[in-house]
């Protein structure tokens, strides 16, 4: 049951928030169709209700729930529908389109969002990772939706937020702030509301630290021994943008606790990447065996580590950016190593063919880029037939020809802010 006016109080709030909220337009291009349920999944904290908001603030005929809000504590199906009709009598407006932040606090909330598409409106529902994942909705609503993806701000939208213009052709002045931004993201991560708050971000970040691992580990799978749970996890983040085994895993966590904890770890291991916080990318192998047991450590925001690290490994965290947007680019990605220890960054697959292969490094001239990052590329060119060879780099930008290949260089704010899918 809910209270009337309690209910159109919270309406007249979010008119007057959203008059005077700045929103600024994040990049996702979803679509509203009105038989499938569009759902918005990504890391807790990413973005999802200001991406609600901005469709709120530019589309008519819409309502927006924060089912967190206490106006809707113990809201019922009827009561949702209850709240539709007093919406449209007292602002008189036809609803068409629902905006359902938190959904997953209503209870039965899948069956909900069926009998709204049933009833002819268009449904846009968000909420935490841990209960939003494309598997879990996959079952729940039986076909019937869309999932797409957030992350936090990509370094374009970063700039957005810091209210600077991109443009086709810079100054040195605009280049030189253009990176001293791009340090900022490296640095400090791209949580919108670091953005905004930029003068508290290191208690935010451990805020948004220790939520993730209460809720959408430790809570979200029931896990009892937290110690062994709070050291992978500090582990990983300590260790992104590096290749690991579960097994090196197991034996760092069985020595912190004196005793062995390899099948719980194995265990953990695999359900942490569902909080979508922190991504295993698999080697380009065969085996699908081999594939789980190696692979590299990315995070979802580099100002988590942050709390964990003193030092700042500029490379990788250059690597782990350059994976994030490579997720937003939705490409098919591995990593590939042989058994000289040659390595490639990423292998960018498009179905059965190798579509490009990527160094990433920290280097503003040719004599910074060491000679096994150009002959790792060569050698992955040659037995993974891919001639589209790119290194991204600090501040190089130059094509080279080695041994009858040619290599893109091309510096990383440039790659970012490319339009192509992949250059």
């Amino acid at each position: 049951m809910f209270q009337k006016e309690f209910v159109l109080e919270y309406f007249r709030k979010l008119f007057e928030r959203i008059e005077k909220e700045k929103i600024v337009r994040r990049e996702l291009e979803i679509s509203l169709l009105p038989s499938k349920a569009t759902v918005i999944a990504g890391p807790r904290r990413a973005g999802k209700t200001f991406l609600l908001f901005s469709i709120l603030k530019e589309e008519k005929n819409v309502m927006y729930l924060d089912l967190e809000h206490s106006a809707f504590r113990r809201l019922s199906h009827e009561d949702f529908f209850e709240i539709i009709n007093l919406f449209e009598t007292y602002f008189g407006r036809k609803v068409e389109t629902l905006l359902i932040d938190e959904v997953q606090k209503i209870e039965d909330w899948e069956r909900l969002i069926r009998s709204l598409l049933d009833s002819g409106y268009k449904v846009v529902a968000s909420g935490s990772s841990s209960k939003l994942l494309s598997r879990e909705i996959a079952t729940q609503l039986r076909g019937r939706a869309l999932t797409y993806f957030l992350l936090p701000l990509s370094f374009r939208e970063y700039l957005k937020f810091k209210e600077v213009e991109i443009k086709p052709l810079l100054s040195t002045s605009e280049k030189v702030k253009i990176m001293k931004l791009l340090e900022e993201l490296l640095e400090w991560g791209g949580y919108p509301e670091i953005a905004i708050n930029w003068d508290k971000k290191e208690k935010i970040l451990r805020e948004y630290f220790e939520t993730i691992l209460q809720l959408d580990f430790i809570e979200r799978f029931k896990i009892v021994n937290t110690f062994i749970a709070r050291t992978i996890f500090e582990f990983v983040f300590q260790n992104f943008s590096k290749e690991l085994s579960i097994n090196k895993i197991a034996n760092y966590v069985s020595s912190a606790l004196g005793k062995n904890v390899k099948n719980l770890v194995y265990d953990y291991m695999e359900k942490l990447p569902e909080s979508l916080t922190v991504f295993w990318l698999k080697k380009f192998e065969k085996s699908v065996y081999k594939r789980k047991l190696k692979g590299k450590i990315y995070v979802c925001d580099l100002g988590l580590p942050n709390l964990l690290l003193v030092e700042k490994d500029w490379g990788r965290r250059m690597e782990n950016l350059v994976f994030l947007e490579l997720l937003r680019r939705n490409g098919n990605i591995f990593y590939w190593k042989d058994y000289q220890g040659r390595e490639v960054d990423f292998v960018v697959r498009e179905g059965l063919k190798i579509k490009q292969l990527i160094q990433v490094t920290y280097a503003s001239s040719k004599d910074e880029v060491e000679k096994r990052e150009i002959n790792a590329l060569i050698k992955a060119s040659d037995l993974l037939k891919c001639k589209n060879l790119l290194c991204i780099t600090w501040d190089y930008e130059n094509k080279l020809k080695v041994c009858n290949k040619t290599i893109n260089f091309i510096p990383l704010w440039k790659w970012l802010l490319s339009d192509l899918s992949f250059t």
